[in-house]
């Protein structure tokens, strides 16, 4: 039988791209930090190209005007590798947290509450240098709210006023809940 050059180039590409996928060599994410300068944005793709870290039920909070929601949080490509090996989240380290409200409903298995409309988006870049200054950064994290409409203006304009007291609990796990998610653990 005899095969075109078109088909047997298909054919290699074929097998490449799934040795690849195979392999783990996945390609990596379009960039991997959520900042240009000192400015703080919600990632282009994060669902898509950020490792999925872990998620929270939420029985009425401030971000989503006291209803019930749900928190999906993302973590830029390699942070949980890294993170298992050292215990830390490496400079760089960008999270990307989902905030959505609540839609409760009886199911045959009991009342459940899945994600419904999208309340906004809580972003933190870590700074373990300290390099970067401003209202949205220290406490060796960058920090930015935005509405659900708007991914590319937070709506935070001082951290230590608007995000740290959420996070002064867990001082002791460098401002990060890192024990609710199961991925980080070894």
């Amino acid at each position: 039988m005899k095969i075109s050059k078109f088909q047997a180039g298909a054919g290699i590409l074929g097998l490449a791209m799934t040795a690849g996928l195979v392999m783990g060599d996945l390609p990596a994410a379009k960039p991997a930090f959520a900042q240009s300068g000192h400015t703080i944005q919600v990632p282009a793709n994060f669902r898509t190209d950020y490792e999925f870290l872990g998620a929270w039920a939420v029985s009425g909070d401030a971000d989503t005007g006291g209803k019930i929601g749900q928190h999906i949080v993302y973590a830029s490509p390699g942070t949980v590798t890294a993170y298992r090996k050292t215990g830390k989240f490496p400079d760089g380290t960008v999270l990307v947290k989902e905030l959505f409200n609540g839609k409760t409903e009886d199911l045959t298995t009991g009342s459940a509450t899945s994600a419904a409309e999208l309340a906004g988006y809580f972003v933190m870049v870590k700074d373990a240098a300290g390099n970067k200054t401003g209202p949205l950064w220290g406490d060796g994290w960058g920090w930015a709210f935005f509405a659900a409409d708007d991914t590319r203006q937070t709506t935070t304009k001082d951290y230590k006023a608007e995000c740290l007291a959420c996070h002064e609990p867990v001082r002791d796990t460098d401002l990060i809940y890192s024990y609710a998610y199961p991925v980080l653990k070894p």
